[in-house]
């Protein structure tokens, strides 16, 4: 269901850095925001949003409390502000710092009892092996 915003996400990412470039000789700033999910009405719509929610808060290493659009609205302040006057084309990350930490590794029980048994026939493997190379 979510699937389209990646893309949506990407080609507003290269609009913006297109803008910067095109207008940056006029003294205009373009930038974008890629906020960490905030708790609002539109939220709710969202499937899942509270698991992702939930997930962010414990994984970013600065925290994130999805009821305090504050960090948010600071940073669209800085953008806004002289104190960004050299900067454009570039996506602030306001997201407790969540963007640098990658995805968590999950392992299925599955993938985890095949791992298992690969390690033991490897194991066997080399056993076999090792043992004929000795009898050489």
């Amino acid at each position: 269901i979510y699937d389209w915003m990646g893309v949506s996400k990407a080609a507003l990412e290269a609009v913006t850095r297109y803008v910067a470039r095109d207008v940056g000789g006029h003294g205009v700033r373009a930038n974008l925001i890629s906020a960490g999910p905030i708790a609002t009405v539109a939220a709710g719509g969202i499937p899942g949003f509270q698991d992702l929610a939930d997930h962010w808060s414990s994984q970013a290493p600065l925290g994130w409390d999805t009821g305090d659009p504050a960090p948010v609205a600071d940073a669209a302040l800085f953008l806004l502000s002289d104190l960004s006057r050299g900067t454009s084309g570039e996506i602030l990350h306001v997201d407790g710092g969540y963007h640098a930490m990658g995805a968590p590794v999950v392992a299925s029980e599955s993938s985890s009892t095949e791992s298992a048994s690969d390690s033991e026939s490897a194991s066997d493997s080399e056993s076999a092996s090792g043992s004929e190379s000795a009898s050489d």
